[in-house]
């Protein structure tokens, strides 16, 4: 596992994949499993792995948070950059920083929450974390009222951001009047874009945006890394057709629900047994596992010479 500061030249070169979490059927975390869907991911070039909303680390348990760590350092590569996630509540983000201090994780993602906080009070913890850890970490802006502009652009100038990745839906992603402020405001190149493939063209060309995560890079992470490469390398036409290869998957998890459809679309096209849901999620309606596993199955076997 990297272990060195993450340098923003790396979005070049891999998309953030955001995995599941495999579980086992007593819902515990599945080392097997979970090794299965990083190597198959790291099987296509990427190096970057973010454990976050995907793995449904909202409701992680506190003591089940060092196993975790210690999983997901073990099976990861020798250079694949790994994120894991905290929060998103005060109290359970300053424990698992007791737990995050002493390791070698270069960087922690906060998950973002609106309930029952202030934009004062979120930079008062974030602060918090930071300096407990004692390295920077992810500043994850999901929501619209969640942080202003100016409130992330204080963080990172006080040095307290890795990188900020970028994750508000906008019916037109090329009409964004926050991303517009925030890039203003921030160096781009610390900004991700946070949605997956299908705005990721428009944030990186007209925003100037270092690079994307994606959850349908776990299912084709070799495509998922030739749209990186053809958007950089300025083949918009060819990133444009690769982009509508990974629709059909986007719009089940948009349709029903992004976490849901990614954690069974893994394991419906035989990349790895993701287990049950951690409660407070659950299983996607019988209905729609075909729909699901022909749109993953199809998606893992496309290729583009």
């Amino acid at each position: 596992m990297q272990t060195t500061p993450v340098q923003s030249e790396q979005f070049r070169s891999s998309v953030l994949a955001v995995p599941p979490l495999a579980r086992d059927s007593s819902e515990k975390i599945c080392a097997e499993q979970n090794g299965r869907m990083i190597r198959h991911i790291e099987s296509g070039g990427v190096s970057m792995l973010l454990y976050g909303g995907n793995a449904n680390l909202y409701h992680v348990r506190l003591t089940e948070f060092a196993d975790l760590l210690e999983m997901l350092q073990s099976e990861a590569g020798s250079d694949t950059l790994v994120i894991p996630s905290v929060g998103p509540s005060y109290g359970l983000m300053m424990d698992q920083a007791d737990l995050l201090r002493d390791s070698d994780f270069p960087t922690v993602m906060v998950l973002p929450t609106k309930v029952v906080m202030t934009e004062a009070g979120l930079k008062t913890a974030f602060r918090r974390f930071v300096e407990t850890i004692e390295r920077p970490a992810v500043l994850y802006i999901k929501e619209d009222g969640y942080i202003s502009p100016q409130g992330a652009a204080d963080l990172v100038n006080d040095g307290l951001v890795s990188f900020i990745k970028y994750a508000i839906v906008r019916e037109d992603p090329a009409a964004d009047d926050y991303l517009s402020e925030l890039i203003q405001l921030v160096d781009p190149k610390l900004i991700c874009s946070g949605i997956g493939e299908q705005p990721a063209i428009v944030h990186l060309t007209e925003f100037g945006l270092t690079g994307f995560t994606s959850g349908c890079v776990c299912v084709n992470p070799g495509l998922s890394q030739q749209m990186l490469r053809a958007v950089h390398g300025g083949d918009l036409e060819r990133a444009e057709v690769i982009r509508g290869l990974f629709r059909p998957l986007e719009d089940l998890r948009n349709g029903i629900n992004p976490i849901r459809v990614l954690h069974e679309a893994v394991s419906l096209c035989g990349i790895a047994a993701t287990g049950p849901h951690l409660p407070l999620l659950s299983g996607v309606a019988e209905s729609a596992v075909e729909q699901i596993r022909a749109a993953a199955c199809e998606l893992l076997g496309r290729t583009l010479d």
